[in-house]
């Protein structure tokens, strides 16, 4: 974006012939770059009262009392105070050249002084300076309207929204940054500029709900963060890497907003109805036919293949990731919101991104053996056992530890009557200071070979025995006989520690 015109603008102006007073390097860095609000001109000696912040000052120095240093001191002080730029002196007509105590009194202060030769008006310095910021004000908006023109083309692209914000960046020449309404980082130019200090001030936008802009400070780099959407309802946050939003720019960030509403919008509608529509195909599919889902997909990701059922309070967070992905060299996938949570179906050999849809989103997902479609009723169920049985992440039905038909047994009332039957002998242990139920748990887990299992309990194979024959007396129990044994393996297992 082109500069604020400023007193430099001003200096290199040839037909007003002004020359600077002193050496630039005298003054601090940026002093003849400031941007230059107005130019005016006043004798008075104190026309503080009349004047406004950034301007330059022009005078022919009738105010000045000839030997009063001191006065000439307090006037410039009274200059900078009230936030003026630069002095102008206007040589030749009341002085001579520039005095001694005025050039003296703005090098102290660093105040640039410059000389306005006599056949320079006043009139024609205020002109020029008008001029520039005319000048400025017609490239800005010619900027403003080609930057629009630009965008709009942009927007016609593939993946619009993010070739929209990619032409803003280069238009701004700044970093621009998308979230979308979970907090993530959805598109970046230029990339690789991430900041968790932005990302954690959008993520905070977010959960306040509320349309906002916010100027949020990263090292030595300012981000302007703007809402996407409205109140209650937000979509997304665009970061922009810069602090200085000009009424053009402004206009022009405020359209690529409106745009990116617009655009998530649409395509949230559109999601909508996709979503209706999967879960439609999900109660086919359910019937382990896929003719419909095919006809109106056009295809399905290729058998054999597993299906996943997520769970948790993000799960629409794992569509817009799938959504994301759309178009890229993303895995295809059959989703579908149901009942039971989010159903995914991938072929086995994608099946490893699962764990990073868990991971980026925070849900818990339970995954089925391999299946044809024809078997997709029966993997759906394994996918929703191993959900009930895992914990964070995805849990596998093959991994599962207690894929097993007893832990299938294992309710409320199986586990009250492997308790009573296990009851006088722990009530026996308790009392005696005995492990009979420990030693016949490691019996049992030993296949009842007493040698492998008394080893481990670091006892003679004859105590062992021993043991075993007194808990089969307490629980009145024929244990060499199989379904004995079993029965008392289910029970110990139900029962737990």
């Amino acid at each position: 974006m082109d500069q604020d015109p400023t007193l430099r603008t001003l200096l290199r102006r040839r037909d007003l012939h002004l020359r600077l007073v002193g050496d630039e390097s005298a003054l601090p860095t940026g002093s003849l770059d400031h941007p230059l609000r107005w130019v005016h001109n006043s004798d008075l000696v104190d026309p503080t009262p009349f004047l406004t912040d950034d301007l330059a000052l022009l005078t022919t120095g009738t105010q000045f009392a000839d030997d009063d240093a001191a006065g000439v001191r307090a006037y410039v002080h009274r200059l900078v105070d009230r936030g003026v730029v630069a002095l102008g002196f206007g040589t030749e007509v009341h002085r001579s050249g520039i005095p001694a105590d005025l050039a003296d009194a703005c090098a102290a202060a660093s105040l640039p002084l410059f000389e306005v030769p006599y056949g320079t008006p006043f009139l024609a310095v205020a002109r020029a300076h008008a001029e520039a910021i005319a000048a400025q004000a017609y490239a800005r908006r010619t900027w403003a309207l080609e930057t629009q023109r630009a965008l709009s083309v942009a927007a016609l692209r593939p993946h619009g929204l993010e070739s929209t914000l990619t032409e803003l960046s280069r238009r701004l020449g700044c970093r621009v940054g998308m979230y979308d309404a979970a907090g993530q980082l959805v598109h970046e130019h230029p990339a690789g500029g991430a900041s968790p200090v932005v990302a954690d001030a959008a993520a905070d936008l977010l959960a306040r709900g509320g349309s906002a802009n916010r100027v949020v400070q990263d090292g030595e780099t300012a981000h302007t963060l703007l809402t996407v959407g409205r109140a209650g309802h937000l979509r997304g946050v665009v970061a922009i890497a810069s602090d200085t939003l000009d009424p053009e720019t402004r206009t022009v960030v405020t359209s690529v907003i409106a745009m990116a509403g617009l655009s998530l919008e649409q395509s949230e509608q559109l999601a909508r109805s996709r979503r209706r529509l999967h879960r439609q195909l999900l109660t086919s599919l359910l019937s382990d036919d896929p003719t419909l889902a095919r006809r109106v997909l056009g295809a399905l990701p290729p058998a054999p293949v597993v299906v996943a059922v997520a769970a948790g309070q993000r799960q629409g967070t794992v569509i817009e990731w799938w959504e994301r992905q759309r178009g890229d060299a993303a895995p295809s996938a059959f989703l579908a919101e149901s009942d039971d949570g989010l159903v995914m179906c991938l072929s086995v050999a994608d099946a490893g991104v699962l764990d990073e849809v868990a991971a980026r989103t925070e849900v818990r997902i339970g995954v089925s053996a391999p299946e044809e479609y024809s078997g997709f009723s029966r993997a759906h169920a394994q996918a929703l056992t191993a959900l009930r049985r895992g914990d964070d992440g995805v849990t596998h039905y093959a991994d599962s530890a207690e894929s097993s038909v007893l832990a299938a047994f294992a309710t409320d009332e199986a586990r009250l009557i492997a308790e009573s039957l296990l009851a006088p002998l722990r009530q026996h242990d308790a009392q005696e200071g005995a492990e009979l139920e420990r030693s016949l748990r490691v019996w049992l887990e030993h296949d009842t070979r007493l040698e492998s299992a008394a080893a481990v309990l670091g006892v003679h194979r004859h105590t062992l025995r021993t043991r075993i024959s007194q808990a089969a007396s307490i629980l009145g129990a024929d244990l060499g006989s199989f379904p004995a044994r079993a029965e008392l393996w289910a029970a110990l297992r139900t029962a737990g520690d």
